[in-house]
């Protein structure tokens, strides 16, 4: 079947999506976790499999707190890369430096103490490059807010961030933290199965990640919605869109057929974020009308992209780098499966359908036309 749709093609106890029961990270529904949980919680809960107590999560949020600070060759390296560069290239240079820098056990027994660090450095990362870049400066990485989605607010902004915007960011680093074997998920998990270390797998993810069918439909989606200056406007482009048979970024979706279980609370979150001072309403105004009636016309839900590049859009957060943003939430899910798959492990390796020439013999360069 074409790009192994339909094909299971190994075992995992980290999630389960499109089997009739939504999406649960380790038994856990997906609305419980964004909304009632900090990230670092589930972050915890994929690593280790249960969710973590008051000393427990304490502990794991001072080491990623601690692993915001960067190695001085380390800012020189992000220092060094263009201002043209696209930040997810910023990203898995950052990691693979890191990595040279602070390599992994070869017997993998600091693998937890290497993922929080890079959960720690994967937002310092993104702010130190655009601080130099942009405005010119080295900025503080220490910052007095406690959680993963406050300090990438602040950092970033560098200005304390409002409660909303926090329950936001936190939410959506939840909602992309794991989705199964996704193509960067899986990449990752083939890279683990070689025994390669952890940064490996990490940059892997983000190759992955980076290309255009896998992360970045939000900026797409996004633009989309920018591109129109009212609801009348955005629903005759969508008709002459489906006259063109033309896609929409931000809809369908391989596995959920009916609704993609993240996209409600994605909703509830821009409709939250809509009344934020500098908000334009009218974009939340048009998302809704063009999701209502793609789902009319053509039977397709909208899945957490549509409305996550809004949500991010309405936090002023710089368009290229949502999907740096995935990275920072999804290398929980990466890690969690690069971990599963060492414990068990066997090296992936699957067999491809040949439909090439037949066997032929070889042509002396003398007698080639």
């Amino acid at each position: 079947m074409g790009g192994l749709a339909g094909v299971t093609a190994g075992v995992s106890a980290i999630c389960t999506c499109g089997l009739g029961n939504g999406l649960n990270y380790r038994g856990y529904d997906i609305a419980d976790l964004a909304l009632k949980a900090d990230f670092e919680e589930v972050a915890y809960l994929l690593l280790v499999g249960e969710l973590p107590n008051k000393a427990q999560l304490a502990d794991f949020q001072a080491k990623i707190i601690a692993g915001r600070d960067l190695p001085q060759d380390l800012k020189d390296v992000l220092k060094a890369l263009p201002a043209s560069s696209h930040p997810m290239d910023v990203m898995r240079t950052a990691t693979s430096a890191l990595g040279c820098m602070e390599p992994e056990a070869e017997d993998f027994s600091d693998q937890m103490d290497k993922i929080t660090r890079l959960l720690g450095a994967f937002p310092s990362f993104l702010v130190y490059w655009h601080h130099w870049h942009v405005n010119g400066k080295e900025v503080e990485l220490k910052s007095d807010e406690t959680t993963i989605a406050g300090y990438i607010v602040e950092r970033l902004k560098e200005k304390t961030p409002l409660a909303v915007e926090v329950k936001a960011m936190n939410a959506m680093l939840t909602l992309y933290a794991e989705h199964e074997f996704n193509a960067s998920t899986f990449a990752n998990r083939i890279t683990a199965s070689t025994l390669s270390d952890i940064y490996s797998c990490m940059t892997t993810g983000i190759g992955t990640l980076k290309g255009h069918l896998h992360g970045g439909a939000n900026e797409v989606a996004i633009k989309f919605v920018l591109g129109f200056d009212s609801v009348e406007h955005a629903l005759t482009e969508v008709d002459a869109l489906f006259a063109r048979k033309e896609k929409i970024m931000g809809f369908g979706h391989r596995v959920y057929r009916e609704v993609d279980p993240r996209s409600p609370i994605g909703f509830e979150l821009a409709n939250e974020l809509k009344e934020l001072p500098n908000s334009d309403k009218k974009l939340f105004d048009i998302a809704k009308a063009v999701r209502d009636k793609v789902k009319a016309d053509k039977g397709l839900p909208d899945n957490i992209d549509f409305f996550g590049g809004l949500i991010y859009h309405y936090m002023e957060i710089e368009r290229l780098y949502y999907t740096p943003l995935f990275i920072m939430s999804r290398a929980a899910g990466w890690a969690a499966h690069a971990f599963e798959q060492r414990a068990n492990n066997r090296i992936i390796r699957p067999s491809s359908e040949y439909n090439g020439e037949e066997p032929r013999a070889f042509v002396a360069m003398e007698e080639r036309a």
